[in-house]
């Protein structure tokens, strides 16, 4: 009873900090937020990977790599370092350089242990939370400009989306896998996930994406369909990779920042996958 209440406690704080710092009407939470969220994920990931004998990995620079690319992005998709243009990501690519020269002369035992352990959490932590900043500015609307100067972003609800469609989906999949789940959906990686809670989840997730057609718009009914499909998909996968990553380290979860709830990788394992799928479901989308 004592954890439940903690795990209940710490999910009502994490879906309010979420959903106040997204569907603000400055950009300005939504940055701080996932800025943080990238930090301490990465962090975490790197920590979990040093823990292994072969693998050193420089946990400072990889986490402030991972961090800086998500700055970049929101400055440079923003317009907020315009006149900056491509030369604000140079900092990243010559800490991505850093990582590979530096095994040069540390003379560590497994170099490209190493070089894969720092190169994957940019790749898979990293980048999917820096494409936000495409959701939240490119594929939107602006509501309102004074002076050039955005005032509102209708993106902010396409990135709310796809945190609310996750949870719908783990809601539902949760209740509906045990009430008639049977069939396992991937028994090597995830003993407790059923085809039949995968469905429910997806059901449930997919009709509250008509209350975001009605309410929100900016998509139709259809492509709002299709838009939480692609995240269910994609976020069962996720969650599945993340399942794996543990499975090969031997850990029960990921971290114990969130009170019941486990680590950061823990929280956000469906949305690393989810993300970049969304992004691409948009571009075709806009070639239509």
């Amino acid at each position: 009873m004592k954890n439940l209440i903690t795990r209940s406690i710490t999910g009502i704080l994490f879906v309010a900090v979420m959903i106040g710092a997204i569907t603000a009407s400055s950009p300005v939470p939504f940055c701080i937020l996932f800025t943080l969220i990238t930090a301490l994920t990465v962090w975490e990931f790197t920590g979990i990977v040093n823990a292994r004998e072969d693998v050193e990995v420089n946990r400072l620079i990889t986490t402030v790599a991972g961090t800086y690319l998500f700055l970049a992005m929101f400055g440079d998709i923003s317009g907020l370092m315009s006149p900056v243009g491509f030369a604000i990501y140079v900092p990243y690519l010559l800490s991505l350089v850093y990582l590979f020269i530096s095994e040069l002369y540390l003379q560590r035992p497994n170099a490209i242990n190493n070089w894969a352990y720092s190169m994957l959490p940019q790749l898979y932590i990293a980048l999917p939370f820096a494409l936000l900043n495409v959701l939240y500015f490119t594929f939107a609307k602006t509501d309102a400009t004074v002076d050039g100067t955005l005032l509102s972003y209708s993106g902010r609800w396409l990135v709310l989306a796809v945190f609310v469609f996750l949870w719908c989906n783990d809601t539902g999949a949760y209740c509906v896998g045990s009430l008639i789940g049977r069939h396992k959906l991937f028994p090597r990686v995830s003993p407790g996930k059923t085809w039949e809670g995968s469905v429910g989840g997806g059901v449930v997730s997919i009709a509250v994406s008509q209350v975001f057609a009605h309410f929100i718009g900016l998509l139709t009914p259809v492509q709002w369909t299709a838009f939480a499909l692609v995240v269910v998909v994609f976020g069962t996968w996720g969650d599945l990779v993340e399942s794996l990553f543990k499975r090969q380290l031997g850990i029960k979860d990921s971290g114990k920042i969130l009170p019941g709830h486990g680590g950061m990788l823990d929280r956000f394992d469906s949305s690393l996958m989810a993300i970049p799928a969304v992004v691409m479901f948009l571009c075709m989308l806009s070639l239509m």
